[in-house]
């Protein structure tokens, strides 16, 4: 499997980071070892002393697709859920001050915390999924699909483009504003359309 992951998808996230808002989507990869696994902590790195949370909606592909058509895409996947895609900061500040990849900031162990799959079928609308992240039991992170500078369906098409969709492949398509630093002790649980599909402490 592979973990593609879409940065700067929703508007408000952009602004507070201070980011420029990009004309077409930007694509990273976590490779298949930043899963952390299930029922596991999540130990915070000793290289980072600002390690944040960003909740988001995942997708699991379902089959192999190539150049798909958005109006084609909803056929490569049946599974939707909600991830943490976790972020060193501090390491990312200085990458990208040096124009440099950001792989050591996104993709270290542990850093792709994926939820329990549901079918797409619970759902009504894929367009407007409601999602919340708490840190110890407040509410840090909420969001909506509605809100997202790309839909699911162009972010299948348009990564598509640059890589073979597999099945097993899961797509973060972006985290909302709120995004924040973890420390050692903190529960986060999140929860999708009123479901909880993730919970973990962070050590």
């Amino acid at each position: 499997m592979k973990i593609i992951c879409i940065g700067r998808n929703y508007a408000e996230h952009i602004k507070e980071l201070s980011n420029e808002r990009p004309k077409d989507p930007v694509v990273f990869i976590k490779p298949d070892s930043a899963v952390l696994p299930k029922e596991q902590d999540f130990y915070i790195p000793e290289f980072s002393q600002d390690i944040h949370y960003e909740v988001e909606v995942l997708v699991k592909i379902k089959k192999v697709g190539k150049h798909i058509d958005p109006k084609f895409a909803h056929k490569y996947y049946d599974e939707i859920g909600l991830g943490i895609d976790f972020t060193a900061r501090d390491l990312q500040a200085e990458l990208k001050e040096k124009g440099l990849p950001w792989e050591k900031a996104k993709g270290f162990d542990g850093a792709a915390v994926i939820g329990k799959w549901l079918p797409k079928t619970d759902f009504k609308d894929l367009k407007n999924l409601h999602f919340i992240l708490t840190k110890n039991d407040e509410i840090v992170q909420q969001g909506d699909t509605a809100d997202m500078l790309w839909s699911i369906d162009e972010l299948i098409g348009y990564v598509s483009t640059f890589f073979t969709l597999k099945k097993g492949d899961v797509l973060f398509t972006g985290t909302p504003a709120g995004v924040g630093r973890v420390r050692p002790n903190d529960y986060l649980s999140g929860s999708l359309e009123g479901k909880e599909l993730l919970r973990l402490k962070i050590k």
